[in-house]
């Protein structure tokens, strides 16, 4: 039970902070450009924070941590992708496989 509960505040949280930085990090607005998706960034944004928020009140409402929880590992799975035809190396990979694998789990664990 304690393990569901982390992962879920855990990817909930982080989710809001990418989410947040996705508006007004020059960091995160430089990816953006890097991995071509500029025009799309407050969309991901948006997406980002709606996941993070999702599992956090899905807390309260279990399907709603079901659905978000599998939106983020879809968009996490895409995030892999782009980063393997932009040829990042494994370890820049490697957080978006992670939150892949997080929230794929949060989507078993919870069904």
């Amino acid at each position: 039970m304690y393990i569901k509960l982390l992962l879920v505040v855990f990817s909930g949280i982080s989710f809001l902070i990418y989410g947040i930085g996705s508006f007004n990090s020059r960091r995160m607005n430089s990816e953006f450009i890097r991995w071509g998706y500029e025009n799309y960034r407050h969309l991901i944004g948006t997406f980002q924070l709606l996941g993070g928020s999702g599992l956090l009140i899905g807390l309260f409402f279990k399907p709603l941590i079901i659905l978000s929880s599998s939106c983020l590992t879809l968009m996490m799975i895409i995030a892999v992708y782009v980063r393997f035809k932009i040829k990042d190396p494994f370890q820049m990979i490697l957080p978006a496989l992670f939150y892949t694998i997080i929230n794929g789990l949060i989507t078993y664990l919870f069904i």
